[in-house]
Formats: structure tokens, sequence, C-alpha cells
């Protein structure tokens, strides 16, 4: 008893614990300490007297935050974005991708995909690559579109020279082993088996969307290597593509983070003058077709009763999507679409954009607040270079199938019609907030930059978008939106279709004034 007796007394006079220094002092010695009594009189606004004047960063006017840009002989692009900080994001972005695969075997680029940053000229293996990097505490990784490969590193700003080389290496000088591609058609065959069995249907849906949409052509050709052409894709094939579209013109190195005229220098280095793994032949199979946007309707059968069993599992449903043209991203009309996707819930009713967000989109309001029995209904905007796809993406019991389509071709009927002030601000300001949120990631800046000096040669900054955004009118919105509702519709289709209307009443429902459905009747139920 006397031991705790003594313990307490020591906590409760401070003895040993900084944290009750107020009680060891007295309150008064605490306040003056606490609240600067040196100076009592001061106010915050005011300088303290003897301090010396600060003296704050300036940024050069040669600085600023505009994008350098530089082309080097053999034609290939340098960009650069200041960011301050210790560690870059470096990368290279190529225009190539499976919109180019028309003359090829279907499924290079997503091999290519597997088979970034194996062994090298310079490396041994995908080991030693990743020794090499650690070194500088960078990272990697390896990213395909339909229209864009992307290399990226991210790492310290100290290591750039070691990085760019490792960079050029992996892009122009891949072994591409018998090994190394073997396993890579292992890693393609379970990507595919875990695409058809996976709950959430979305990356399939969207794949089925633009194969409906661009009909055997260019952004519609399939993303993903099919299953017949897995043990086809060899060294051969991979360098008949890399041949004609890994050549310097269509590359951009782009760096943020990084000094511009050390990162030119590098691709000097590094990037001038080599000799590729495939042979210094010149590109002369090019694809340069513009897409073709044909509409149409794509389904596939498949019994969804069992897609997440366990004690709470996923009720039986029918997901439908249905898109229409939109624009590309280098057209003006780019803007007002991606304000009305916005407008619609762009993305999810609760994605990114912070909570709630999504609870005044019209896609909340007037479909998952009005019709409890619809499980899903999202916006989406894909743009490319030369052509772009609104779509929505629904989802309900195989039972309500005819009424989830008619909402959704009701509510396309909608874009066109009257767009209220105060949704429109609200769509804008969402838009912009989200646009500035997801720029302060530099991983974000960097496909940023790549991306946009890869197809325009130049970068809009973020306050020129943010001009564009807020200069958008209703009438912008509802002009695109009656544009795009004169095309042809796109229809993917997934589950249990056995109520899903024709294609013919889709297109016939949404060139009406009001969206319905023709009506059908049926003698026997």
């Amino acid at each position: 008893m006397a031991a705790v007796v003594v313990v307490a007394t020591r906590l409760l006079r401070g003895s040993g614990c900084w944290s009750h220094s107020r009680l060891r002092f007295g309150p008064s010695a605490y306040r003056r300490f606490s609240s600067g009594g040196a100076y009592p009189n001061i106010p915050l606004s005011s300088p303290l007297p003897g301090v010396p004047k600060p003296v704050f960063a300036t940024v050069d006017g040669q600085e600023k935050f505009e994008t350098k840009v530089t082309t080097l002989d053999n034609g290939l692009h340098v960009a650069s974005q200041n960011k301050f900080g210790q560690f870059c994001t470096v990368g290279i972005l190529i225009n190539s991708g499976s919109r180019y695969e028309a003359k090829y075997l279907s499924g290079i680029a997503h091999f290519l995909e597997k088979l970034a940053f194996s062994s090298t000229a310079r490396f041994d293996s995908k080991d030693e690559i990743l020794l090499t990097l650690e070194k500088h505490g960078g990272i990697c990784d390896c990213q395909t579109s339909r229209d864009t490969t992307m290399y990226a590193v991210s790492a310290d700003s100290k290591g750039l020279d070691t990085v760019v080389g490792l960079l050029a290496d992996v892009v122009l000088q891949p072994r591409l082993t018998d090994e190394e591609v073997e396993m890579t058609r292992m890693a393609v065959q379970f990507e595919l088996e875990d695409l058809n069995l996976r709950p959430d249907p979305e990356p399939l849906l969207t794949e089925m969307i633009h194969e409906a949409a661009y009909r055997e052509n260019t952004v519609g050709l399939h993303r993903f290597c099919p299953t017949e052409n897995i043990a086809k894709i060899n060294r051969e094939v991979l360098h008949s593509y890399l041949r004609n579209y890994y050549t310097p013109d269509r590359m951009v190195l782009a760096g943020v983070g990084v000094e511009h005229e050390h990162l030119v220098d590098c691709a000097r280095k590094y990037l001038l003058g080599v000799q590729p793994a495939w042979g210094s032949a010149e590109a002369v199979d090019v694809d340069r077709s513009v897409a073709q946007y044909t509409g149409g309707i794509a389904k596939l059968e498949r019994d969804m009763s069992n897609v997440s069993l366990g004690p709470t599992p996923i009720p039986e449903l029918t997901h439908i999507m249905v898109g229409l043209e939109s624009c590309s991203f280098l057209e003006e009309d780019f803007i007002p679409f991606a304000v009305l996707n916005m407008m619609m819930g762009g993305g999810g009713s609760f994605s990114a954009g912070g909570p709630g967000k999504g609870m005044f989109s019209r896609l909340y309001l007037n479909v998952l607040n009005r019709h409890h029995w619809m499980y899903n209904a999202t916006s989406y905007h894909h743009s490319y270079e030369d052509t772009g796809l609104l779509c929505i993406h629904a989802s309900a019991d195989p039972r309500q199938v005819r009424e989830m389509v008619e909402i959704i071709t009701k509510e396309f009927i909608l874009m066109g019609g009257t767009v209220d002030a105060v949704e429109l601000e609200r769509a804008k300001t969402q838009l912009t907030s989200m646009l500035m949120m997801n720029l302060e990631s530099r991983p974000v800046i960097f496909e940023d930059v790549g991306r946009q000096v890869l197809a325009t040669r130049s970068r809009k900054l973020p306050h020129e978008l943010c001009t564009l955004i807020r200069n958008v009118k209703p009438e912008d919105v509802k002009r695109v939106a009656s544009k795009m509702l004169r095309g042809k519709p796109a229809v993917a289709a997934l589950g249990d279709l056995t109520d899903l209307p024709t294609y013919e009443h889709i297109q016939s429902a949404l060139s009406s004034k009001d969206g319905r459905l023709p009506r059908t009747y049926r003698l026997f139920r």
C-alpha cells in the first residue's frame, strides 16, 4: 500500500513525467511560458520587434508552372513539369495499344504489359531491375490502354540518370526470352479466367460496349488477349509489332519533379541513336485509321445466380450498359460532355469527390432514389483522340430488365432537355474540384503531362481547364446532348437476358420524345 501511495504522489508532483509540468511549476509559470509573456500586448497582426524581416521564396518568371517540351533529332518528345520534393516520377508513353492490332494477332499489347520490366540487354532479370530501383527508393509499373502504353518509375530525383537509362533499356532492349513469354502466357490465362469469374462485371461490360460501338475497328478491338491467341503470340510476333509502333516519333519521355535540362540530357544519352532489339528497319505497316462508330449490341448470356457465394451472397443480377457517341478529347465539346457526365453522376453515385458527392446527381435523384429495386446506376465517359463514348451502366433483377432499360433511355432523353442553373453550377464545381484534387498527386500529373504531349505536343494547364469548365453554359450542355441523341446506340448486356428489349426497340426509345420503349403484347406468358 505504501508503494502505491509513493507512486501516486510522484505522479501528482510531476516527478519523472514531463506532461505534468504544469503541476510541478504552478499555473502562473505555465501560462507565462505558453502565451509568450515577453510580448504581452502585441497583436498577432503586427510583427514582433527585433525579429528579422522574413525573406520569401519567389518564382522566377521563366519557371512558373508551365510544362516544358523539347523535341530531339529523332522525333522523341521530352516533357517535364516542376514539382518540389525529394522524389520524381519519370516514364515513357508510347502511342500504341489494342486499337492498332487490326493487322496483328489480338492481344499483343496485353502481352507487352505483362512482359514489361523483364530481362533486358543490361539487366539479366526482373529482380536485378527491382534491386537497381531499390537503391533510389524506386518503384515501377506498366499500363496499357486502347491507345497508349505507359512505362513509369517513381524514385529519388538524384537517381534520374539511372532511371532514364533503365527505362530506355526496358522499352528498347527487352530480351523476350522463351521462358518469359511462357510465364506471360500463364499470367494472361489467369487474368482472363479472373475476368470471367469476378463478381464486378464492369471491366467485361466496358469491353463489350466498345465492341458494340466500334464493330471490328480501332478502339472496338479487344483490349484483352483472346484465349485462342495465347499460344500463338511469340517473340517474332512481338518484334513485328514493336518495329512499327515503338518508334521515337510515337514516344514521349515525361518527368515530374525533375529539371528539364537534366531530363533532356539523359534522353540524349540513352534514347538518341539507340539500336532497338528488333533492328533498325523502318516502320512500314503503321495503322493510321480513324475510329468508325457503328453502334450495335453485344450480348453475353450467363448464369449470374452463383457469382458470389457465402454468408451474404450477391443477388442474381442482369447488367446493362447503353452508350452513345460523344466526341474526342481534342474537340471543344469535350468540356461540356465532361460537365454533362458529372451532372449525371460522373462515375458511381458515391465515387471520388467527397462524401455524398453523388447525392445531387441525376442518376441518384431520378433513378436510385426512386427505384429501390435497382442495384446500380453509373455514368461513364470514355474519350479518345478521334472519338468518345458516354454510357450508363445499370443493374437489376432479371425480371425487371425491361423496366430498367426504359429508365435508362428516359434519362438519356432528359439530357437533351432543360438544364437547371443550380445543378449545372454544382456539376462544374464538382468537376473542377475533382480535377484539382487529382492533380495534387505526382503520378497523376505525370500521366496528364505525358498523355497531353503525346496527343497535342503541348499541355493545357489546370487553370486553363478550370476556365473552360467555368465558361460552360446550359445551352452548351443541351446542344452536345441533342447532337449525341441523334446517333445510334451501343448496347452491352450480361446475365439472364430473357426480358431484354430488342436493339430496334431501344433505338426507337432513344429517338422518341419521352424515352419510352414500344409496347409489346404477349398472348402467352
